[in-house]
Protein backbone atom coordinates (compact mmCIF):
# COMPACT_ATOMS: atom_id res chain seq x y z
CA UNK A 1 0.00 0.00 0.00
CA UNK A 2 2.83 2.83 0.77
CA UNK A 3 5.31 1.38 -2.37
CA UNK A 4 1.82 2.51 -3.94
CA UNK A 5 1.29 5.86 -2.25
CA UNK A 6 4.68 6.56 -3.41
CA UNK A 7 4.32 5.83 -6.99
CA UNK A 8 1.33 7.93 -7.28
CA UNK A 9 3.44 10.87 -5.17
CA UNK A 10 6.25 10.28 -8.10
CA UNK A 11 3.51 10.28 -10.84
CA UNK A 12 1.71 13.64 -9.37
CA UNK A 13 5.08 15.24 -9.32
CA UNK A 14 6.19 14.03 -12.73
CA UNK A 15 2.91 15.50 -14.07
CA UNK A 16 3.18 18.75 -12.36
CA UNK A 17 6.92 18.96 -13.43
CA UNK A 18 5.73 18.18 -17.46
CA UNK A 19 2.88 20.34 -17.15
CA UNK A 20 4.99 23.58 -15.77
CA UNK A 21 7.76 22.81 -18.44
CA UNK A 22 4.77 22.96 -21.29
CA UNK A 23 3.42 25.92 -19.31
CA UNK A 24 6.58 27.92 -19.84
CA UNK A 25 7.23 26.85 -23.49
CA UNK A 26 3.72 27.99 -24.51
CA UNK A 27 4.03 31.51 -22.44
CA UNK A 28 6.94 32.07 -25.30
CA UNK A 29 5.10 30.66 -28.35
CA UNK A 30 3.71 33.24 -31.13
CA UNK A 31 0.67 30.43 -31.69
CA UNK A 32 -2.16 30.28 -29.32
CA UNK A 33 -1.71 27.00 -26.96
CA UNK A 34 -4.18 25.15 -24.35
CA UNK A 35 -2.99 22.20 -21.93
CA UNK A 36 -5.88 19.87 -21.59
CA UNK A 37 -6.02 17.07 -19.17
CA UNK A 38 -7.28 13.31 -20.53
CA UNK A 39 -10.91 14.84 -20.27
CA UNK A 40 -10.20 17.47 -22.69
CA UNK A 41 -10.74 20.29 -19.72
CA UNK A 42 -8.53 23.16 -20.29
CA UNK A 43 -5.68 23.11 -17.35
CA UNK A 44 -3.97 26.26 -18.92
CA UNK A 45 -3.72 28.57 -21.77
CA UNK A 46 -1.24 30.86 -23.04
CA UNK A 47 -1.91 34.90 -23.52
CA UNK A 48 -1.77 34.42 -26.79
CA UNK A 49 -5.24 32.16 -26.68
CA UNK A 50 -6.60 34.68 -24.46
CA UNK A 51 -6.03 37.97 -26.90
CA UNK A 52 -6.89 35.73 -30.20
CA UNK A 53 -10.16 34.51 -29.08
CA UNK A 54 -10.70 37.49 -26.39
CA UNK A 55 -11.45 35.17 -23.47
CA UNK A 56 -9.93 35.12 -19.75
CA UNK A 57 -8.53 32.47 -18.17
CA UNK A 58 -11.20 32.65 -15.48
CA UNK A 59 -13.52 31.83 -18.70
CA UNK A 60 -11.18 29.13 -19.86
CA UNK A 61 -9.38 27.53 -17.05
CA UNK A 62 -11.08 24.23 -16.12
CA UNK A 63 -13.53 24.12 -18.59
CA UNK A 64 -14.62 21.51 -20.92
CA UNK A 65 -12.91 22.36 -24.28
CA UNK A 66 -16.69 21.91 -25.94
CA UNK A 67 -17.94 24.24 -23.66
CA UNK A 68 -15.87 27.12 -23.97
CA UNK A 69 -17.63 30.21 -25.34
CA UNK A 70 -20.81 29.19 -24.61
CA UNK A 71 -20.32 25.98 -26.61
CA UNK A 72 -18.27 27.36 -29.69
CA UNK A 73 -15.53 25.00 -29.27
CA UNK A 74 -18.25 22.35 -29.58
CA UNK A 75 -16.44 21.71 -33.71
CA UNK A 76 -17.44 18.34 -35.60
CA UNK A 77 -13.79 18.66 -36.74
CA UNK A 78 -12.03 19.51 -33.41
CA UNK A 79 -13.97 16.70 -31.79
CA UNK A 80 -12.80 14.14 -34.44
CA UNK A 81 -9.22 15.21 -34.11
CA UNK A 82 -9.40 14.90 -30.33
CA UNK A 83 -11.38 12.08 -29.97
CA UNK A 84 -10.85 9.73 -33.24
CA UNK A 85 -7.40 11.24 -34.68
CA UNK A 86 -5.03 12.09 -31.95
CA UNK A 87 -5.33 8.95 -29.67
CA UNK A 88 -4.38 6.80 -32.17
CA UNK A 89 -1.62 8.84 -33.63
CA UNK A 90 -0.61 10.42 -30.59
CA UNK A 91 0.64 13.55 -32.86
CA UNK A 92 -1.25 15.64 -35.56
CA UNK A 93 -0.02 18.08 -37.61
CA UNK A 94 -1.70 20.63 -39.42
CA UNK A 95 -5.35 19.65 -39.27
CA UNK A 96 -7.49 22.42 -40.70
CA UNK A 97 -10.36 23.43 -39.19
CA UNK A 98 -12.76 26.40 -40.11
CA UNK A 99 -15.47 27.94 -38.12
CA UNK A 100 -17.47 30.83 -36.97
CA UNK A 101 -16.81 32.15 -33.45
CA UNK A 102 -19.33 34.69 -31.80
CA UNK A 103 -16.93 37.10 -30.72
CA UNK A 104 -13.96 36.97 -33.57
CA UNK A 105 -15.95 35.63 -36.72
CA UNK A 106 -15.05 33.34 -39.41
CA UNK A 107 -11.78 31.72 -38.05
CA UNK A 108 -9.13 29.23 -40.43
CA UNK A 109 -7.35 27.72 -38.25
CA UNK A 110 -4.32 25.12 -38.28
CA UNK A 111 -4.26 22.71 -35.34
CA UNK A 112 -1.09 20.97 -34.01
CA UNK A 113 -1.52 18.51 -31.25
CA UNK A 114 0.36 16.12 -28.68
CA UNK A 115 -0.96 13.69 -26.39
CA UNK A 116 1.31 12.83 -23.98
CA UNK A 117 0.32 9.42 -21.98
CA UNK A 118 2.42 9.76 -19.23
CA UNK A 119 1.23 12.28 -17.68
CA UNK A 120 -2.34 12.26 -19.09
CA UNK A 121 -2.01 15.06 -21.34
CA UNK A 122 -2.79 17.01 -24.54
CA UNK A 123 -1.10 19.77 -25.67
CA UNK A 124 -3.07 21.79 -28.66
CA UNK A 125 -1.18 24.16 -30.89
CA UNK A 126 -3.25 26.71 -33.05
CA UNK A 127 -2.36 28.56 -35.61
CA UNK A 128 -4.73 31.41 -37.16
CA UNK A 129 -3.85 31.11 -40.95
CA UNK A 130 -7.05 33.12 -42.07
CA UNK A 131 -5.90 35.76 -43.69
CA UNK A 132 -2.88 33.61 -45.27
CA UNK A 133 -6.32 31.45 -46.57
CA UNK A 134 -8.20 34.96 -47.61
CA UNK A 135 -5.31 35.24 -49.67
CA UNK A 136 -4.59 31.86 -51.03
CA UNK A 137 -8.65 32.46 -52.34
CA UNK A 138 -7.72 35.41 -53.99
CA UNK A 139 -4.73 34.41 -55.48
CA UNK A 140 -6.54 31.25 -56.93
CA UNK A 141 -9.26 33.32 -58.33
CA UNK A 142 -6.98 35.83 -59.70
CA UNK A 143 -4.81 32.92 -61.26
CA UNK A 144 -8.44 31.65 -62.71
CA UNK A 145 -9.31 34.95 -63.71
CA UNK A 146 -5.78 35.25 -65.73
CA UNK A 147 -5.96 32.01 -67.50
CA UNK A 148 -9.43 32.85 -68.69
CA UNK A 149 -8.14 36.20 -70.60
CA UNK A 150 -5.62 34.57 -71.06
CA UNK A 151 -7.55 32.10 -73.29
CA UNK A 152 -9.66 34.47 -74.48
CA UNK A 153 -6.63 36.36 -75.85
CA UNK A 154 -5.13 33.85 -77.27
CA UNK A 155 -8.30 33.00 -79.21
CA UNK A 156 -8.70 36.82 -80.24
CA UNK A 157 -4.90 36.52 -81.40
CA UNK A 158 -5.13 33.18 -83.04
CA UNK A 159 -8.06 34.30 -85.01
CA UNK A 160 -6.01 37.74 -85.73
CA UNK A 161 -3.25 35.09 -87.10
CA UNK A 162 -5.86 33.33 -89.51
CA UNK A 163 -6.90 36.76 -90.91
CA UNK A 164 -3.63 38.15 -91.52
CA UNK A 165 -2.12 35.07 -92.66
CA UNK A 166 -5.32 35.12 -95.84
CA UNK A 167 -4.77 38.39 -95.94
CA UNK A 168 -1.38 37.32 -96.58
CA UNK A 169 -2.16 35.18 -99.02
CA UNK A 170 -4.77 37.30 -100.95
CA UNK A 171 -1.69 39.82 -101.33
CA UNK A 172 0.83 37.53 -102.47
CA UNK A 173 -1.79 36.11 -104.59
CA UNK A 174 -2.42 39.29 -106.34
CA UNK A 175 0.87 40.21 -106.26
CA UNK A 176 2.20 37.12 -108.12
CA UNK A 177 -0.82 38.20 -110.61
CA UNK A 178 0.23 41.58 -110.86
CA UNK A 179 4.16 40.23 -111.66
CA UNK A 180 2.04 37.47 -114.66
CA UNK A 181 0.03 40.61 -116.39
CA UNK A 182 3.43 42.62 -116.41
CA UNK A 183 5.36 39.86 -117.73
CA UNK A 184 2.08 39.31 -120.24
CA UNK A 185 2.39 42.87 -120.89
CA UNK A 186 5.92 43.23 -122.09
CA UNK A 187 5.72 39.86 -123.97
CA UNK A 188 2.53 41.75 -125.85
CA UNK A 189 4.88 45.33 -126.55
CA UNK A 190 7.74 43.13 -127.74
CA UNK A 191 5.05 42.18 -130.13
Amino acid sequence: MKNNNVKQSESEESKKLALHYMETLVEVARESFLILDHDLRVISANEVFYKNFKVTSTQTEGVLLYDLGNGQWNIPELKKLLEDILPEKKVVKDYEVSHIFETIGQKTILLNARQIDTVQLIILAMEDITVRKELEDKLAQTSKDLAVKVEEQTKELTERIRQLELLNKNMVGRELKMVELKKENEELRKK
